[in-house]
């Protein structure tokens, strides 16, 4: 079974697990290039997303765009999903039970996609690979997956770490809303954004396993 048809599985899978909370608004799975290198990960959809069951295509989104085509990228380039596949009423936060009902799911998810790099959008996506990570302090610094640091982290350490048999990069950035709400914060949004050019070419010198 090719990735496209797992992916699709994956979301019918989802659909059919009326356990999982938040059953009264509508999923949004993700959406991108399959075969990306990067992909994007942020906490829950928005009414914008709610609406047409698409990942950031609200103020966030377009956000998000503007900055892929400052670096020459298309959002066709990358993969976009959230770790909470529904929205939280009234755009609130998700909740720690709602997380931990959508993370298996967030996990075979990238399994599939078997990213080069993951971007974590705000602190909820960055807590489910670094549980004691802080966004104020850790955004765009590079991490393994088991949360050491890797390029320009601990002296020395310079891998990345495996899912699914590959090995890959951690990269938490603010969630573009966040940036939307100060010029600080909008700052490191953009400069780190910056950076992911370059963090593909290294990520592209990752062994496979």
């Amino acid at each position: 079974m090719n990735k496209a048809d797992r992916l699709r599985d994956l979301e019918k899978e989802i659909a059919a697990d009326k356990s999982l909370p938040l059953q009264g608004a509508n999923l949004v799975f993700g959406e991108g290039n399959i075969n990306c290198a990067v992909l994007f990960i942020g906490e829950a959809p928005g009414a914008k997303e709610d609406e047409l069951k698409r990942p950031f295509v609200g103020r966030s989104g377009q956000l998000l765009d503007k900055n892929l085509e400052k670096i020459g990228w298309k959002r066709a380039d990358v993969y976009i999903t959230n770790i909470v596949k529904r929205r939280p009423p009234e755009n609130r936060d998700p909740s720690p039970k709602e997380i931990a009902a959508y993370k298996p799911y967030l996990t075979k998810q990238i399994k599939i996609i078997q990213p080069k790099i993951i971007v974590t959008l705000g602190r909820f996506s960055m807590n489910y690979f670094l549980p004691e990570g802080k966004i104020s302090r850790d955004q765009g610094k590079i991490f393994s997956a088991g949360g050491l640091p890797a390029y320009g982290g601990a002296k020395g350490d310079q891998g990345g770490s495996s899912f699914g048999g590959e090995e890959y990069l951690l990269m938490p950035m603010f969630h573009p809303a966040a940036a939307m709400r100060g010029t600080r914060v909008m700052k490191e949004f953009e400069k780190t954004f910056r950076r992911l050019p370059k963090l593909v070419r290294k990520a592209a010198e990752l062994p496979k396993k």
